[in-house]
């Protein structure tokens, strides 16, 4: 019996899906909890295994792009252990006399060596399939051996190029950034920020915080609770357009973007309103080791009003962040420069960090977005004002 392996469903947003890696070849024998292959979105990889044992045979190459419910391979059940049955019945019937196993003996010899060219003859239809479907995909069509994987990088002859296949991952985001640039009218605006009081509050409280929580207290925390502060005080922001229609949001998930060696993903951190610094913090530690080791759940990514994103980890002092859909807005962080600044009339050295945010301008206006953006300085200049929400 052949049992079909399919693209799951991975949520409502999402349509397709590509074979981003296989881990088992056509021909390969394979049991229930075995690892097939990894499936790529725009959101999350994700590893689909083997639901019963037998004989793999691939349909989809690595790097096609498929959508939910496409058959990318099929398993003969059963097949994997047919061979060791008949081997070891002449086994269990040697016991009984002499004529009968005499008899058994010469019909077992008879079976013995049916399993040899079985075994052999197998592969070659199991890889015959998989050829002769390899030409309906138009991007195979000049293909690789199978042994070689289509990714693999090509140096041209003087080694002054090469070129390889984008990976899954990248393909998807790139075709999301695209779509936000085209569905959107993004407009940027920008801030500065001092430090001060939030470096000097970090350093006091520091100890104390990571004796009791077990965690330290990071700037994406107060930058969190600031975001909740400012969409609280400019309603418009936490809003999107579908169709014709505004959704106005009355709840506070913040998406934050975190940076892996695939490509940025968004997870979101649920109820920011309601969640205490130390909680944030634990969530955002979690959600970055889900990311490097490739575990996050399509559930993690899925319903955030607003991103916060932090390219001043990498050093980056000024840049103009892209939406993420269907959101309306994104805060861009950068790095903490040593600036000078003018405070009370004199010439001051600070912590000064540029901030930016890009909003969709079809929904919310210059005023309502400047208003935010000074909201949330407000709150990291001040930050008593996120302990007593003023």
């Amino acid at each position: 019996m052949s049992f079909e392996v399919k693209i799951p469903a991975a949520g409502e947003s999402v349509t397709s899906a590509t074979v981003g890696e296989w881990h088992k070849e056509s021909g390969d024998a394979v049991s229930p909890g075995d690892v097939l292959v990894t499936l790529e979105t725009d959101k999350v990889s994700q590893e689909l295994e083997a639901e019963v044992s037998g004989v793999l045979t691939i349909v989809v190459e690595e790097g096609e792009d498929c959508e939910i419910g496409t058959v990318i391979a099929t398993i003969e059940e059963g097949e994997g252990a047919e061979s060791a049955p008949a081997a070891e019945e002449p086994k269990d019937s040697e016991p009984e006399s002499e004529e009968k196993s005499e008899e058994k003996s010469e019909a077992a010899a008879g079976e013995e060596k049916k399993p040899e060219p079985k075994a052999e003859s197998k592969p070659e239809p199991k890889a015959a399939p998989a050829a002769d479907k390899r030409p309906n995909f138009a991007a195979l069509a000049n293909a690789t051996p199978s042994s070689e994987k289509p990714s693999a990088p090509v140096v041209d002859a003087e080694g002054r190029v090469t070129r390889k296949k984008m990976s899954p991952l990248r393909r998807k985001i790139a075709s999301h950034l695209v779509n936000a640039q085209q569905t959107a009218a993004i407009l940027t605006t920008f801030n500065e920020v001092d430090m001060s009081a939030v470096m000097n509050l970090r350093k006091s409280l520091q100890p104390d915080f990571v004796e009791k929580h077990g965690v330290k207290l990071g700037f994406m925390s107060f930058f969190v609770k600031a975001v909740v502060e400012a969409l609280k005080s400019v309603p418009a922001v936490n809003g999107s357009i579908e169709g014709n229609e505004i959704v106005q949001n009355h709840f506070y998930d913040i998406g934050v973007a975190i940076g892996t060696e695939k490509g940025l993903v968004v997870p979101v951190l649920r109820d920011c309103d309601k969640k205490s610094f130390a909680e944030i913090e634990r969530d955002i530690i979690d959600y970055a080791q889900k990311a490097q080791s490739g575990a996050l759940q399509m559930s993690d990514l899925q319903g955030g009003v607003f991103t916060v994103s932090n390219g001043g980890t990498y050093g980056s002092l000024l840049s103009t962040p892209i939406l993420n859909p269907p959101q309306s807005g994104i805060l861009g962080m950068h790095t903490i420069q040593q600036r000078p600044v003018a405070v009370d009339g004199k010439v001051e050295i600070r912590p000064m960090m540029y901030l930016a945010m890009s909003y969709d301008h079809r929904l919310i206006d210059g005023k309502e977005a400047v208003t935010f953006l000074i909201r949330i300085k407000e709150c990291i200049e001040q930050p008593t004002r996120l302990l007593v929400g003023v």
